[in-house]
């Protein structure tokens, strides 16, 4: 049940579902079950053969699951794939959804360019993980400079990646911009959409090809539940050469090639019954419930973080301990401009950073006097968190690491919640009171 012309709202509540045809129940049922009954030997073989559509074990689909990617799909605006399957694959984790992006078309030999301005986690999945299986990163430290993308593409370049807002410098992505050079390569550009959410942007709008999020932060909002999606626009055409797991036979489907067999979508086709079958990075039926509860109230919940985190960045732009804030709401931001038509007004979202004086040392008593703030590894939540990212997100970087992805000793990194206002800027001012030791 999804209507095109339905408001960014009205979907996050209904899109991908209709009432349970078995009980008539309105809210979408946990269906915890592991595998499926075939009607008979003939529709078993069909559903194995990818000759039919269904389910036959949790690893690969559930119905709990299907709502989520439909519900997501719809509020990305991509479409549903060729076999009718939603455009999108719910995973375990927002890391899986980002191994699950880049496997699905790189392998040994190849390479990926990527912007430097990561989470940490990330980083070191590119930088250390995925390079054992035989992915070479190179990453740009300047993701405005197109040229630099451009320059870094090589010959076996099989996508580009960025964050939407970079996580915790809080710079914006130039969408349309590396989308274009990207493009010219001849290659897709994945964006996590994380921090930015779809409520504040829709990046294939603006030239993105597949997306992914931790649906574990905004998605969610209530911290109870891991997990991530990979959502694919359908808009990029995988016949040009350089993605032979597309267009050469895949022996494990007795020969199936995904394209052109399958057509648009079928990026996330492949994901599911080749990666997902394979690496089983399934999310759980009962995480799937968790995440479509916050799901309805996305809208709501990040509307008022962005309000909160106005007003936090104010704040903090006049403290005299602070020593630079980063969030494009400030005019002084290099990326002002492009957030504020990037996000159309909505805000500029509400993980903002700051540099306190006194370096790692007074970072560490700031964190350590919050009372109100929860010292979590974690950005999204309804309850105000903070954390030092150079001691904690970003500690296996080096310090020239730290330094290329702008991670300083003295970061502080705020996920500002759906508290009084008043409450919050007290909390930060005990932080503050402690930093001057």
């Amino acid at each position: 049940m999804t209507n095109e012309t339905w408001g960014f709202e009205t979907k996050q509540i209904h899109a991908g579902q209709a009432p349970d045809p078995a009980t008539g129940a309105v809210a979408v049922p946990i269906y915890q079950t592991t595998s499926y009954q075939f009607r008979d030997t003939e529709h078993a073989s069909n559903l194995f053969a990818l000759a039919e559509i269904g389910n036959i074990y949790t690893r690969i689909m559930n119905p709990t699951q299907g709502v989520v990617e439909a519900r997501l799909a719809a509020l990305e605006g991509a479409p549903d794939t060729a076999v009718g399957l939603p455009g999108a694959l719910a995973l375990a984790s927002g890391q899986a959804a980002e191994t699950f992006a880049i496997l699905n078309l790189a392998g040994p030999g190849d390479h990926v360019v990527s912007a430097a301005s990561l989470y940490g986690g990330t980083y070191n999945l590119f930088h250390h993980t995925l390079r054992k299986l035989g992915i070479e990163f190179s990453f740009v430290e300047d993701a405005d400079d197109l040229e630099a993308w451009r320059a870094a593409a090589q010959p076996n370049t099989k996508a580009f990646y960025a964050e939407t807002i970079g996580n915790p410098k809080n710079d914006v992505l130039d969408i349309r911009g590396v989308s274009d050079v990207a493009h010219e390569v001849g290659v897709p550009l994945i964006v996590d959409n994380t921090v930015a959410t779809p409520w504040l942007v829709r990046p294939f709008e603006h030239g993105a090809d597949i997306i992914v999020h931790s649906t574990t932060k905004f998605i969610t909002g209530h911290g109870t539940a891991i997990g991530g999606v990979l959502i694919d626009g359908g808009s990029f055409d995988f016949s040009n050469g350089r993605f032979p797991g597309f267009t050469e036979p895949d022996e494990s489907y007795h020969g199936l090639t995904y394209w052109p067999a399958l057509g648009p979508g079928s990026y996330i086709i492949k994901a599911r019954v080749q990666l997902l079958r394979d690496l089983g990075s399934a999310v759980a039926p009962f995480n799937s419930f968790l995440t479509l509860q916050g799901l309805e109230t996305l809208s709501l919940r990040v509307e008022r973080h962005n309000e909160n985190a106005a007003k936090v960045v104010e704040y903090l732009a006049g403290h005299p301990q602070v020593e630079r804030v980063n969030h494009s709401s400030l005019a002084s931001s290099p990326w002002h401009a492009r957030a504020t038509e990037l996000f159309g007004g909505k805000g500029y979202s509400s993980v903002p950073s700051f540099i306190i004086s006194g370096g790692i040392e007074a970072g560490k008593r700031f964190i350590e006097a919050l009372e109100l703030h929860y010292h979590v590894a974690n950005i999204g939540d309804v309850r105000s968190l903070a954390i030092h990212p150079a001691s904690t997100t970003h500690s296996q970087l080096s310090e020239a690491e730290l330094t290329r992805i702008g991670v300083e000793p003295g970061l502080v990194r705020l996920s500002v919640g759906l508290e009084t206002i008043d409450d919050i800027l007290a909390d930060l001012e005990l932080g503050f009171a402690a930093a001057k030791g």
